[in-house]
C-alpha cells in the first residue's frame, strides 16, 4: 500500500508538536503552518498524526486498494 503525508493548513495552528516529534526531520514550520520538506524520506511512522492536537496532519492510504 503507497502512504501519503498530508497536511491541512486550513486547521494547523502552527504549533510545531509534530515538527519536534518527526524522527526524520521532514516537517518544518513555515509562516506559521506546518510544511512538508521531503517527503520522500518519511518513514510513515504517524507520530505527527497521533499527537496533532487539530487534526490537521495524517497518513493517507491507497483508495485503490479499498482502505
Amino acid at each position: 500500500m503507497n502512504k501519503k503525508l498530508v497536511v491541512n493548513k486550513d486547521w494547523c495552528k502552527g504549533c510545531g508538536i509534530c515538527v519536534e516529534l518527526c524522527p526524520k526531520g521532514v516537517l518544518t514550520l513555515e509562516n506559521g503552518v506546518i510544511n512538508i520538506d521531503n517527503e520522500d524520506i518519511c518513514i510513515k511512522c504517524g507520530l505527527c498524526e497521533l499527537r496533532c492536537p487539530d487534526y490537521a496532519i495524517y497518513i493517507k492510504g491507497d483508495e485503490e486498494d479499498g482502505k
